[in-house]
């Protein structure tokens, strides 16, 4: 068992902050979790969950949220610098930013901690620990993609919610777990959120000439049962 802490900023997309903490939740790890000022706006209107003007609140909503799982969530206030995720002592398995807003980035890339979000991660840094930021931004100014870059350069792993298009997504669901999984894959945990790539099935390939064609992006083929996904594909994303 793991302990991972996960900071949920401003930027739109904070089901992805679901998925990914229901599937540490579900592999058998702990989560503490924090969410700024500006991501509690965004939580109450994307989620329907209201944690407080600071986060405060959202102890209180855990079980409301997550359910049976809530037993193994620590929540914190943004401005809560006292809480353990805010020392190196603190061990933790990593933290993830998700979603990342630019300007939570920016500041963690300069090392300017404002929350206690943006401290985890300064932590997480400065202990040489995982740190991975999802920002969920279109289009990157210059501004953006330096910030990112600098992170990349500090040790982070910068990965945008970006979901791909080969597993053949048939809901917004799909296209959230292919994102999460990528996140679950960096930090080394187990799942089953989404579909891993293993070729085209062979029912996609031209027998004249063995070329394989690509998907038919309509097509009413039978999904694996136990991912999700289209024929030919189980597991994770790659």
């Amino acid at each position: 068992m793991v302990r991972y802490f996960v900071g949920i900023t401003g930027a739109s997309g904070h089901a992805y902050a679901d998925r990914l903490i229901r599937g540490l939740l579900e592999a058998g790890h702990d989560v503490d979790v924090s969410v700024t000022e500006a991501g509690a706006k965004v939580m109450r209107h994307e989620l329907g969950i209201d944690p407080g003007a600071r986060g405060e609140k959202l102890s209180g909503e855990l079980t409301r949220w997550l359910g049976p799982l809530a037993a193994r969530v620590r929540a914190f206030a943004s401005d809560a610098v006292e809480a353990p995720p805010s020392s190196g002592t603190s061990l933790t398995g990593g933290v993830i930013v998700c979603p990342c807003s630019m300007g939570t980035l920016a500041r963690v890339a300069v090392g300017f901690s404002s929350n206690l979000v943006e401290r985890a991660a300064d932590v997480a840094l400065k202990e040489r620990r995982t740190l991975i930021v999802v920002p969920r931004e279109a289009p990157y100014s210059e501004l953006h993609l330096e910030n990112m870059l600098r992170l990349a350069r500090l040790g982070a792993t910068v990965l945008p919610a970006s979901p791909g298009f080969y597993h053949r997504p048939r809901s917004v669901d799909e296209l959230v777990g292919h994102v999460v999984g990528k996140v679950l894959d960096r930090l080394g945990v187990e799942h089953a959120r989404a579909v891993r790539w293993q070729g085209l099935p062979d029912d996609q390939q031209d027998a004249g000439t063995g070329r394989r064609l690509p998907p038919d992006p309509l097509s009413d083929a039978p999904r694996d049962p136990q991912s999700g996904g289209a024929p030919g594909m189980t597991g994770a994303p790659a």
